[in-house]
């Protein structure tokens, strides 16, 4: 059950229309229980790549995971992370800015979450945010106190487009720094998400994952996918591309984000640090020595 990868992902200059993609799985992964045997395979991989990542300690991988409400950010992070070491894995979710976060500027607080080097980090939800909320509601610029900004009116086509740049500026810093960036739009239908808040609403277990801002927000659908669109073709690079993922099907776009995470570890090729021959002799003495001991 091989997955080509490249037929999720947005290419630099890519013109894309959301609405046209689709966000069913293909005929061959409609089966929840092969999907999830085959993500534990995968899930295997990443956890063996993200060993050497950390015994490298010169590399580290940023995954951002964007979605609509109930897209399954939450579950994916859950079903791709469980079984690779915890001490390698820093997991991130960011909600409405903070008072104190408001008062620095729109990156600070994703810098401070930023993976140290060895690590695989997670954000769920990131500093896009900033291009896709507040391109919808363009009131929440207002809090950050611009100088450039007095009033929503300034908040227009020309200031998104500084704010992409900026985006692709620090994702380039990252990279150039030795962070890989990946980032994942989980695609769903407006009809799939109906169902998903219908079942958080039956579920009394999920109730507390409904809010009734959920349902406001999705009268916003239509300009939510203009956000995205607008946001993947702006700022998707080499240095650190978009996948665009449907996530109709949970377990297919786990796999398919599984796999992208797989295959981008191997592509960074982390190796296990060499012992310098001081050291080696020193091992070998140890060995010696450990051999030799007498209980």
């Amino acid at each position: 059950m091989e997955i080509d990868i490249e037929k999720f992902l947005v290419k630099e200059g890519d013109k894309l229309n959301i609405k046209k993609i689709g966000t069913e799985a293909s005929d061959k992964f409609q089966d929840k229980e092969s999907n999830k045997k085959e993500l534990s395979k995968i899930v295997e991989q990443i956890d063996e790549l993200q060993n050497i990542l950390y015994a490298e300690n010169k590399q580290s991988l940023l995954v951002i995971f964007q979605g609509i409400d109930a897209a399954g950010k939450d579950s994916s992070i859950r079903a791709i992370m469980t079984g690779v070491n915890p001490q390698g894995v820093e997991v991130s979710a960011f909600k409405t800015p903070s008072s104190l976060e408001y008062e620095h500027d729109y990156l600070w607080r994703h810098i401070l979450k930023l993976p140290e080097r060895g690590k695989i980090g997670i954000f769920n939800r990131s500093h896009y945010e900033n291009v896709l909320v507040c391109k919808v509601h363009p009131e929440f610029i207002l809090n950050e106190n611009l100088p450039s900004v007095s009033s929503v009116e300034d908040i227009n086509d020309e200031f998104f487009a500084t704010r992409y740049k900026e985006i692709k500026n620090f994702e380039k810093y990252m990279c150039n720094n030795g962070t890989k960036v990946i980032k994942f739009f989980l695609n769903i239908s407006k009809e799939e998400q109906k169902k998903r808040f219908i079942k958080r609403i039956e579920n009394k277990e999920k109730n507390w994952k409904f809010s009734s801002s959920d349902l406001k927000e999705r009268k916003f659908w239509d300009k939510y996918q203009e956000a995205f669109t607008s946001a993947l073709e702006n700022t998707s690079t080499s240095q650190s591309p978009w996948y665009v993922i449907p996530c109709d099907n949970k377990s297919y776009g786990q796999l398919i984000m599984a796999t992208v995470i797989k295959e981008t570890l191997q592509k960074m090729n982390p190796k296990f640090p060499k012992v310098n021959p001081s050291e080696e002799e020193a091992l070998k003495n140890a060995y010696q020595e450990l051999l030799n001991e007498k209980n």
